[in-house]
């Protein structure tokens, strides 16, 4: 009866993972291509997109820390390199939330062989960043309840996707940040 009800819970836990893999890309795809942004009483969202850079380095740390430490066998700094790393990605999206729903989108003004190079990049961290959330969350629950070998199985997949997206997120920065007018 209890193995049965901890099967019964686990499914459930893994049914919202899906649910919130699914929704918050689409509604992060609705607030960046809504026709008009929400009015904001201030500048300060400008910001945002430097604060979301050093998040996204963050994070970066945080995931390669977080596989040295487990690498060397120290689960206990993987686990908190790793909850970091998973705090700061929420962070991060609720601020790209924020400045993409109150802002207009600036338009790269790169010419020449750099065009084809930062819409490349841009459209794979796009693309991997919608797919990722999945994979990271189901590895973060199995890692949480100590299923390793289940941890292990996703991991292979969620860390290196994982890695790119934080990776990539900052070299978009640092390739359109010239064109920003704010």
């Amino acid at each position: 009866m209890e193995q049965s009800n901890l099967v019964s819970s686990e499914k459930g836990i893994i049914k919202w993972i899906w649910v919130i893999a699914v929704i918050v890309p689409v509604l992060v795809a609705i607030l960046l291509f809504m026709p008009s942004k929400i009015e904001v009483a201030s500048d300060w969202v400008y910001f945002l997109p430097h604060l979301n850079a050093v998040i996204n380095s963050a994070a970066t740390v945080a995931l390669v820390a977080g596989a040295i430490f487990i690498k060397n066998g120290n689960i206990a700094y993987h686990r908190a390199a790793m909850t970091a790393a998973f705090g700061l990605g929420a962070i991060f999206l609720v601020s790209y939330v924020v400045y993409h729903a109150t802002a207009e989108s600036t338009t790269f003004g790169g010419e020449g062989w750099i065009r084809p190079v930062y819409y490349f990049i841009l459209i794979t961290h796009i693309i991997l960043a919608a797919v990722a959330l999945f994979p990271i969350l189901l590895a973060y629950y199995y890692g949480y309840t100590d299923q390793r070998a289940k941890h292990k199985k996703v991991v292979k997949f969620a860390f290196p996707i994982w890695l790119y997206v934080t990776v990539t997120g900052v070299i978009v920065y640092l390739m359109i940040s010239p064109y920003y007018n704010f």
